[in-house]
């Protein structure tokens, strides 16, 4: 199969190219010129570089129809880090997927499959279900729910087959320095003290690996056509989370639990109902505590060369 894929430079993005080259597909990625491709290392040799940007759409026309996609795949987005989930950037991503599967339909693609969020579901106190009311709490989930169900919309116009993947929250090699394992890897490796909340959370990890084949899955089976949640249906308390991740990295350092207080729109249960997501025939594969221990000699490895 031919893929297009954006935010390929992106943590989740290299997985999903990796994974697809792994299993034999041809792989188009659209990169900015000035972008950061340091997670594909060698895997660029194999790819077809489509260079450009979203917001500049028009432009990628011809290079799209040379290279005929069956499916694309949008993962790139704008605003991710907490710091920008309320920025107004967050209304520019609903035009770019929207104006992207137009443009996947008039390049002759079959198949677009999108990158949403457990953002756009909002607080709730169980396991997530892809029926559940959404009710975002930041302009970053209004954004993904437009976005999915705009792009879900016109493809069904244009006869594409159309999934819209929410992600929960994932980990592993590679992730961006801000998010919660990186960072308190960095700090009790530097010996600094980090602030948490009460990790009173039930919190699901979801390797990146194991997020980037549900993509694949979505992308080859013909049975996925609609809305998927893409996470860990185990959800222990975070605090036991933190608490394995430290005993990796440094055993027996203080952590300091309760030392921040919870957001006004805190979640506090982020589970996954992942069945429509294991009917198709997929199956998490890397158990939390080999995730963990994968991810700590990494940042090792990283940081000694």
């Amino acid at each position: 199969m031919r893929v297009f894929a954006t935010g390929a430079s992106g943590f989740l993005g290299s997985y999903l190219v990796a994974d697809l080259l792994a299993r034999g597909h041809e792989v188009a990625v659209l990169l900015r010129p000035a972008s950061s491709n340091w997670r594909l290392g060698p895997l660029q040799d194999r790819l077809h570089v489509i260079p450009g940007t979203l917001e500049h759409s028009e432009g990628l026309r011809g290079a799209l129809q040379a290279f005929a996609p069956d499916a694309v795949v949008h993962m790139a987005w704008r605003g991710v880090a907490g710091s920008d989930r309320n920025s107004p950037i967050q209304a520019v991503n609903v035009a770019d997927t929207v104006g992207l599967a137009e443009l996947a339909a008039d390049v002759g693609a079959r198949i677009f499959v999108g990158a949403g969020s457990q953002a756009e579901y909002g607080p709730y106190d169980r396991a997530i279900r892809e029926d559940d009311v959404p009710r975002p709490t930041t302009l970053y989930g209004m954004a993904k729910l437009a976005a999915g169900a705009m792009a879900m919309r016109l493809c069904e116009e244009r006869g594409l087959r159309a999934a819209w993947l929410r992600i929960f929250s994932t980990y592993g090699p590679k992730d961006a320095d801000y998010w919660l394992i990186p960072s308190l890897i960095r700090n009790l490796r530097s010996g600094h003290p980090m602030a948490l909340t009460a990790c009173e959370q039930r919190w699901g990890f979801l390797h990146a690996r194991d997020a980037a084949s549900a993509f694949r899955v979505a992308i080859t089976q013909d049975a996925a056509s609609g809305l998927f949640n893409v996470g860990s249906a185990d959800a222990p308390p975070l605090r036991e989370t933190v608490t394995r991740l430290r005993d990796l990295v440094r055993p027996g350092a203080a952590l300091g639990f309760g030392e921040l207080a919870y957001r006004p729109d805190q979640v506090m249960v982020l589970a996954a109902d992942v069945s429509r997501m294991l009917a198709l025939g997929w199956k998490p594969e890397v158990p939390l505590d080999e995730g963990l221990r994968e991810t700590v000699e990494w940042h090792d490895a990283t940081e000694s060369s």
